[in-house]
């Protein structure tokens, strides 16, 4: 059930987000198309806590102190690589919670994390709004971009590649994870 202030903060943060018209190269993914699920009560953390196949995800938010903030009265919108997307970075992986790599995976974390709560339906309307790809800050201070795939989205960081969403997105009382099939890493990382 939508309410009318958070209908109003949805628009707001729209509205206050930085807008890029971009075109999308990719095939479609019926995949990247789910709905949300909503959570109810459940907050960010607890939701995490839930989806096995973003283990390594909710790992690095531990290692980096980020976790409390999943069960904070703040929202957050949780831009979550599975297991798979994590795995896929091989080497580069390789390191990330030695104590001298904490300040990578601190930044990597932190360009996953999104202000707000904002459902891939809620993105959809935005990039629909403004007949191109919207591109939003996040807590790390670096830009993602959405865009749409046929009925789906993909999101960038930087010029890294594009990310879709996988599995069903969750929306809990403080925010959304959205599951991606990628690590949101630019291109020059590393």
């Amino acid at each position: 059930m939508r309410h009318p202030a958070k209908l109003a903060l949805y628009c707001a943060i729209i509205a206050a987000t930085p807008l890029t018209v971009a075109c999308s190269q990719s095939d479609p993914s019926p995949e990247s198309a789910a709905s949300t699920r909503d959570a109810g009560t459940q907050s960010l953390g607890a939701a995490l806590g839930e989806l096995n196949e973003t283990s390594i995800l909710r790992d690095a938010m531990t290692e980096t102190e980020l976790a409390g903030i999943l069960d904070s009265p703040a929202s957050y919108t949780i831009l979550a690589p599975t297991d798979a997307a994590f795995n896929a970075l091989g080497d580069d992986a390789e390191g990330l919670t030695d104590d001298e790599q904490k300040p990578l995976l601190l930044a990597l974390v932190r360009n996953h994390l999104l202000p707000g709560h904002l459902t891939p339906e809620t993105i959809g309307s935005a990039i629909d709004a403004q007949e191109g790809a919207v591109t939003m800050t996040t807590l790390g201070d670096g830009e993602v971009t959405f865009a749409r795939d046929g009925e789906g989205l993909t999101v960038a960081f930087g010029d890294g590649p594009q990310a879709r969403i996988v599995g069903e997105p969750v929306a809990t009382n403080n925010g959304v994870i959205i599951p991606l099939d990628t690590v949101l890493v630019p291109r020059n990382a590393g």
